[in-house]
Order: C-alpha cells, then structure tokens, then sequence
C-alpha cells in the first residue's frame, strides 16, 4: 500500500525528457500517460500541460483534476513506475472521474495497478 508520502513529484526537466524518450505511451481521448520502471520504491508522478491547453487558469485546473484523478487510484499503483500525465485539450472541461476512468485503462494497460 502506498502512503501519499511516499509518491514523489518530478520537477527536473531531464526526468521529463527521459520518460518521454524512454517510457511506454498510452493515449485516450483526455489523458496521455508515459510509463517507465525506476530504481526506487516509489512511485514518481509528473504532470505537463502546454499553452496549447489555454490561458494559466485552464491549465491549472487541468493540473488539479488530474492531481485529485490520481489521488484517488495511487493506492492501486504498483511501486516503483515513473509517471508522466500529460493534459490534452479535452482535459480542462471534464470531471475529475471522466479523468479517473481513462487513467485506470491506461494503468492497467501498462500493467501499473495492483
């Protein structure tokens, strides 16, 4: 089981670019999550929204529901998996369990979810 403490945001551009290189891809219609085994116990989460995504206020936004989306699955996830969610345009006008539905197929895609 994972305590909240125990998940780790990545801030490092360099992370950012090693799982976008690195890391499995899995695409729906409002969430895109890069995938990518670390060294560590933990699960490290990034999330990237562009300008593309609208005006600092949308994409904030954007950043909470996917923040509150994965809060409410990261007891399911695996330890030791780098994720990177990234924002589609859909994204800022859709509910938190919208988000939720999509992010647990990618997970269980990628073999992430308990």
């Amino acid at each position: 089981m994972i305590v909240l403490s125990e998940i780790i945001t990545l801030k490092r551009n360099n992370d950012f670019r090693r799982l976008y290189a690195k890391g499995r891809s899995y695409a729906g219609p409002v969430l895109v999550t890069y995938v990518m085994k670390n060294r560590c116990r933990t699960v490290r989460i990034g999330i990237t929204t562009s300008k593309k995504i609208g005006k600092a206020v949308i994409r904030n936004r954007s950043r909470r529901v996917i923040r509150e989306a994965f809060r409410m699955i990261s007891e399911e996830v695996r330890p030791g998996y780098d994720l990177v969610f990234v924002a589609r345009g859909k994204t800022p006008y859709v509910k938190s369990g919208v988000i939720l539905c999509d992010m647990k197929k990618e997970l269980k895609e990628a073999g992430v979810l308990k």
